[in-house]
């Protein structure tokens, strides 16, 4: 399979340039990364095009006209692989919380599943050690309220360190999807769950970052909140496809 990476990116000139070359030292055949940039005022986009004459034709930025957000960064490089025709799709972060050696794992379990998950809620998934008490807490409410509202059975639902095959996100209605921050993760495992797709969840460590400012805050996840009822009455017309319909 001929898989992309898509990674968005505000500000994270420092991580991209040490993530990069990690992930063309992979053993994966035929790899391509695809980067959103939101105008990094900090020259990220730009890095990514020197990059391109060191791995040419294996990587491209996709530079849009400002912050636009989180959600649409992903549906554009989602839109934008599909279009150039990659085989299956991985979505990452640039700050080095979701490993990048996980992502060989992710794509050999993607040949027998539909969506396979890096997971922090399943044994030997983990959060960062150093993470507080209360954090960890947080987090793993947020996973749980979403989980249940939705009567979701995937165990992270919250997580963006996902494989996608290309069949999979080119059946769902992308067009429809509205979340544009912590909540898009949500949104989109809803959306393939309705469809009746197989998923598959992979332990994963997920790190705080090192470099680079986080882009999380309370009014992220208060939306995230707000939106896991919203999400849910929006896609009650969906069934799953034929092939998932048993």
């Amino acid at each position: 399979m001929q898989p992309t990476i898509v990674i968005p990116t505000y500000n994270e000139a420092e991580n991209i340039t040490k993530l990069i070359p990690l992930l063309f030292e992979l053993p994966i055949e035929s790899l391509k990364v695809l980067i959103v940039d939101d105008g990094s005022p900090d020259g990220t986009g730009d890095i990514v095009n020197e990059f391109s004459i060191h791995y040419p034709n294996r990587i491209a930025v996709f530079q849009r006209g400002g912050k636009l957000g989180f959600g649409s960064a992903y549906i554009q490089g989602f839109q934008r692989a599909l279009a150039e025709g990659a085989e299956c799709i991985v979505q990452m972060d640039a700050d080095f919380s979701h490993p990048p050696n996980k992502v060989v794992e992710l794509l050999n379990t993607l040949e027998s599943h539909d969506v396979v998950i890096g997971s922090r809620y399943i044994p030997d998934g983990q959060l960062d050690d150093n993470w507080p008490l209360w954090r960890k807490a947080l987090s793993a409410f947020g996973n749980y309220y979403a989980r249940e509202i939705l009567r979701l059975s995937i165990k992270d639902v919250t997580g963006g360190f996902r494989a996608w095959r290309r069949e999979t996100l080119a059946s769902m209605p992308l067009g429809r999807v509205r979340s544009n921050g912590y909540s898009f993760q949500i949104e989109m495992i809803h959306i393939a769950h309705r469809l009746g797709f197989r998923f598959h969840e992979i332990p994963i460590y997920f790190a705080e970052r090192n470099l680079g400012e986080s882009k999380m805050s309370f009014q992220i996840q208060l939306e995230a909140a707000l939106r896991v009822w919203q999400i849910r009455m929006a896609y009650q017309d969906l069934k799953p496809l034929p092939q998932f319909d048993q």
